[in-house]
């Protein structure tokens, strides 16, 4: 006897049609049950005592249909149709062994009881010469016959509706016995009559009459529409005022700053209430003319001078007590006039306080100053310098000039010490910029390259050129890739040196805070008065 496993997979194998009708799966002349089990033990069954349970042969085939599907995605179909579920285990083997790819699987258990199968009947005849079809054929059968009796029934309406006035009485039932069938039959032919005139002709009153109802009721309409309705806004409406005009309300303001700047009181009526267009020449001729020409002006403070303001004491706020002895201080005006002597001239009047007054001495910037080389071969320069000091990352001249950096003549970076301060440092390379003393004194920290003409021009250099004092009093620093070789005269000379990774770039923060760890030592100790 043939099991239900090993004819699906001949089937599946020889790609065989395989019909499901209604509860059951036909093989050719063979069917079975969709419940019917199979030999196939289920996954973590028949293990430990627990007894054997075995796949049915509906979620094989559902398997079979859905196999593309991911297994997530077909436990979901599962479930949605109420179908067993092949298990995540089962399923590679499964697969296999109905697909060909292995002659037995260990999960197949031979033992199994297995379900009979049914002989699939074609046409059986009974004692009385009656043929008896197929199941499946006799429903195609009756779906056709229903088919052609509800073609029939309508065919047999559109006769009835096409036909004359008259209905035939012998097709209807009497509904009630108060309305009799010859009574529905003239209903219905003068329903049929009137369905067939469907635009009739109205006169002319009637249609005037419906022609202003019609409008009537299309007038409350559009005003219940309008009622409902919203302005649509855009950013140009929005900017339209619908209850101010610009000739009202700017240049009233206009007119004020005007007056204000000419010293004249302002007008808050004119302010409020301007509702004219500019004002035309002879109505600024009358403008001026009314308003009062008394007002503040920070540029004509003489003339609010008087003797008001010293409380009738008779004191000069002009006067200067310049080159003046205490005697004559305390003798006055007066009698400094009657000691002139007679060979000296009066001294003329002196000069107001602005012009004896010292100019205030000039700002000494505190802003830290770093020297770079000019040289483009230099590991920094202007290019990447804030890369390299501000932001902490190395990043190459070409790099920058690839992406089209602009080289300014000097660069100003922004330290952070903390969550929310930064120390401005300025960063050059051209010492033509340090004009003075105090310039210098700014100078915390060099770059050197390595040759000594790099520091040809600056001062406390040596008689030999040497610039060994130069270290003394700046800061010295030389960049450079690990890989490179050191220059001698770095290794002479007093220099602190900042080894940075040709390609990892993911070590440069640390090599450029120790850059910051030793200047902020080194300016602790020698530059404390300038900002860090």
């Amino acid at each position: 006897m043939a099991d239900a496993l090993s004819v699906l997979r001949d089937y599946n194998l020889s790609k065989k049609p395989i019909v499901e009708h209604d509860s059951d799966v036909i093989f050719g002349d063979f069917s079975w049950p969709k419940d019917a089990k199979t030999n196939y033990i289920i996954w973590g069954t028949g293990k430990e005592g627990n007894s054997k349970e075995y796949y049915t042969l509906e979620s094989i085939l559902f398997l079979l249909k859905n196999v593309k599907l991911s297994h997530p995605l077909y436990v979901r179909h599962a479930a949605a149709e109420e179908i067993p579920v092949v298990r995540r285990p089962d399923r590679k083997d499964l697969l296999a062994y109905l697909n060909g790819e292995l002659a037995t699987s260990s999960n197949i258990d031979k033992s199994a009881p297995l379900d009979i199968t049914l002989q699939r009947p074609t046409k059986v005849k009974r004692t009385d010469d009656v043929t008896i079809e197929p199941s499946s054929k006799r429903s195609r059968l009756e779906d056709a016959q229903k088919a052609m009796s509800v073609r029939q029934r309508l065919v047999e309406r559109l006769d009835a509706s096409r036909g004359d006035k008259s209905v035939a009485t012998e097709t209807i039932k009497s509904l009630s016995e108060s309305i009799s069938a010859e009574k529905i039959a003239a209903m219905k032919a003068k329903f049929v009559a009137r369905k067939r005139k469907t635009i009739q002709e109205v006169d002319a009153e009637e249609g005037n009459e419906s022609a202003r109802f019609g409008d009537e009721s299309a007038e409350d309409i559009t005003s219940d529409v309008l009622s409902r309705e919203r302005n649509w806004r855009t950013r140009s409406t929005v900017l339209q005022s619908a209850g101010k005009s610009f000739s009202k309300n700017v240049f009233a303001i206009l007119s004020s700053i005007k007056a204000k700047e000419e010293g004249k009181p302002q007008d808050k009526e004119l302010l409020n209430n301007h509702t004219m267009a500019p004002p035309s020449k002879t109505n600024a001729a009358n403008t001026k003319k009314s308003l009062p020409q008394a007002g503040y002006s920070r540029y004509d403070q003489e003339r609010f001078r008087g003797k008001e303001e010293t409380l009738g004491f008779r004191i000069d706020t002009m006067g200067s007590y310049h080159d003046m002895s205490l005697k004559s201080v305390m003798e006055g005006a007066a009698a400094r006039k009657s000691h002139v002597p007679p060979n000296t001239k009066p001294r003329s009047k002196a000069p107001p306080p602005m012009a004896t007054t010292q100019k205030p001495p000039k700002r000494v910037s505190r802003t830290p100053i770093i020297l770079i080389p000019a040289s483009t071969t230099s590991l920094i320069t202007l290019y990447n310098a804030k890369d390299i000091l501000q932001d902490l990352k190395f990043v190459s001249t070409e790099q920058k000039k690839c992406g089209g950096a602009r080289r300014d003549n000097e660069v100003l970076i922004q330290r952070r010490k903390n969550a929310d301060t930064t120390v401005p440092y300025r960063v050059i390379d051209n010492i033509s910029k340090l004009q003075s003393h105090d310039d210098w004194d700014r100078v915390v920290g060099v770059f050197v390259q390595g040759p000594a003409w790099q520091f040809k021009g600056w001062p406390w250099l040596l008689q030999d050129g040497s610039p060994v004092d130069i270290f003394a009093k700046i800061q010295a620093f030389h960049l450079k890739f690990l890989e490179q070789k050191m220059e001698t005269n770095i290794s002479k000379w007093n220099v602190h040196v900042l080894p940075l990774s040709e390609h990892k770039r993911h070590m440069d923060r640390a090599a450029l805070l120790k850059f910051w760890e030793v200047l902020d030592r080194y300016m602790r100790k020698h530059k404390s008065h300038l900002r860090f």
